[in-house]
């Protein structure tokens, strides 16, 4: 097959010598060119360690034959830009690193890609750009930290915070949990949106079989980044571009071993933002059809019990894609260049489950601890709902497995804010009482980003009177580390005159996720027939006037100019 690589060196005469002003030998330049694309950088641990993956994938590609590049767009943290304006920054980062990685590899062209990331907005943004870019590629993550002592694991910072707070612990006994919570490199150690893209990743048949999600501390890891750059070439010169192997079967796939692991109520804005550019569109919606009836069998932190780094000990995606096998496409296509079912087969044989048995000696415990088997499930009816109604007419998003039991169905009295700051302020002054549903509103796309509601979850959760009596709703998001009766991702946002905007204090909600209900039904307390509260409605919203745009300058305003519904994935059009 022609490369392209070599197609272009005959346009741009200036190619060569710049190569080689760089270090490239003259026999370097007719081999096959392979991007090495990672968000590497001293940003956060999930990102710290990646560049020793990068040198591992580019000797990979040389012992093959191939010629690598190394290329970086470095990513930020949302645990760095929790508790201030920077968490403002964390979804347009996405579509930015997306927007990097495309110029990087269109601006030279390359023949392939390897792609190595590993936290929440880094790997969709890297999913975004292969199918973007439409070249053979393939996906590194880097990893899952060690959890540190006793198992503490960082979304339980957010939890000792709000009751430091209250004080029910002391500040030394805070800090002690900070600085014991993250011992090593890696994405954090729970089934938030870092781990799940990292899942999704495989489950989207762009990684080795078993490398998504391994600890970052394991030798394993370095060796999947090397297999990860022979590959390269390998696809490179079969051309097998992403575009063959990712379909609307692979997507199906993927949201199966979503509901399987209880992935992070996030995955709703990548999944179908990745879709988008591969040329599927897939809401929200789509979750919630294939989630009815699926199989909730990972017992992982926030929604379990124990650390992600146990999730490759039992056996990781594979292990996960053989118990729901038999909701899966077996026949769609990997990276490997064979079927999943044909990966799935091969990984019986190749000693891959002999090796996570050892792994879980060594912690003392067996597989069916972490994940269960199909006929024992945690759960059986998925873990996300989209809900609708008056409230939410585009939708609104709830991860039920981790909502008490409680709040499944309710009616709470609306206490409406217009930032989260005066929301948690509320609720740990004890402003907020049972019964009531904290509405925290102009927090979406175009409001002022989509940031995370994680403290305020987080101080809900750990209050023992409020956790199973109250509700959030948001136009906002969540992290993947959030627990309790959160409902966000409500659409139309507060910025575009959703209903949302037009809440009052002590409007009565309706909550009913069985029925998949989010509704306005009632004003200061009194109850309204449908036809009385849409009459109430429409002349609020008559009288309703926008807010000024929080932004006007940068990054930020560009991202609320142009950044589409929750419900479609918050990318930018």
């Amino acid at each position: 097959m022609k490369l392209k690589s070599q197609e272009v060196r005959a346009l741009a005469p200036e190619m060569d010598p710049l190569r080689m002003g760089m270090g490239w030998k003259v026999d370097d330049l007719s081999k096959p060119q392979i991007i090495v694309e990672s968000t590497f950088g001293d940003s956060h641990p999930g990102s710290a360690h990646l560049l020793e993956l990068v040198e591992e994938s580019v000797k990979g590609i040389g012992h093959t034959g191939g010629k690598g590049a190394r290329y970086f767009a470095t990513d930020i943290c949302d645990g760095m830009a929790q508790g201030h304006d920077g968490i403002n920054y964390s979804l347009a980062s996405r579509d930015t690193i997306c927007n990097m990685i495309e110029i990087h590899a269109n601006a030279t062209t390359f023949d392939a890609g390897v792609f190595i990331a590993s936290c929440d907005k880094a790997v969709p943004a890297h999913l975004m750009a292969i199918g973007r870019l439409k070249i053979p590629s393939i996906i590194v993550t880097g990893g899952v930290m060690d959890a540190g002592p006793d198992l503490l694991t960082l979304e339980q910072i957010g939890m000792y915070s709000a009751k430091c707070q209250r004080g029910e612990i002391t500040e030394d006994q805070l800090t002690w949990y900070k600085q014991h919570a993250c011992p090593s490199c890696g994405a954090c150690s729970f089934m938030g949106t870092a781990s799940t893209m990292q899942v999704m990743a495989e489950a989207l048949g762009l990684m080795l079989p078993g490398t998504a999600l391994m600890p970052a501390t394991c030798e394993d890891l370095k060796k999947a980044a090397y297999d990860a750059g022979v590959q390269a070439v390998k696809l490179a010169e079969a051309g097998l571009k992403s575009t063959d192997i990712v379909t609307m079967k692979s997507f199906e796939n993927a949201i199966m071993v979503h509901a399987a692991i209880s992935g992070s109520s996030n995955s709703l804005l990548h999944i179908p933002a990745a879709a988008h550019e591969f040329g599927y569109e897939l809401d929200a919606d789509y979750f919630d059809r294939m989630h009815r009836n699926a199989h909730y069998l990972l017992d992982i932190r926030p929604a379990g019990k124990w650390p992600a780094q146990y999730f490759y000990y039992a056996g990781g995606v594979p292990r996960i894609m053989e118990e729901i096998k038999s909701m899966l496409h077996l026949d769609v296509l990997t990276v490997t260049g064979k079927t999943l079912g044909e990966n799935l087969e091969d990984l019986k044989k190749n000693g891959y489950y002999e090796k996570c048995d050892e792994y879980l000696a060594k912690v003392g415990r067996k597989r069916t601890d972490i994940i269960r088997s199909f006929q024992n499930p945690i759960g059986d009816n998925g873990t996300i709902a989209i809900l609708r109604g008056n409230l939410a007419p585009e939708g609104a998003e709830v991860k039920h497995s981790a909502v008490p039991k409680e709040m499944f169905q309710a009616v709470l009295k609306a206490k409406p804010f217009d930032c989260e700051e005066e929301a948690i302020a509320a609720v740990l002054d004890k402003t907020i009482r049972p019964g009531d549903a904290v509405i925290i509103r102009y927090e979406g796309p175009k409001g002022s980003g989509m940031p995370e509601m994680f403290y305020t979850t987080e101080a809900i959760s750990s209050d023992e009177e409020l956790s199973k009596s109250i509700a959030l709703i948001t136009d906002g998001r969540f992290s993947g580390a959030s627990r309790g009766p959160a409902i966000g991702h409500v659409s139309p946002e507060a910025a575009e005159g959703g209903p949302i905007a037009l809440i009052e204090e002590d409007d009565l909600i309706e909550i009913d996720i069985p029925a998949r209900i989010l509704r306005i039904i009632g004003v200061r307390g009194e109850k309204k027939t449908p036809e009385e509260m849409d009459a109430i409605l429409a002349v609020r919203r008559k009288n309703w006037t926008p807010k000024p745009a929080k932004y006007t300058s940068g990054v930020l305003k560009i991202f609320s100019e142009h950044a589409v519904s929750p419900m479609k994935g918050g990318y930018m059009e």
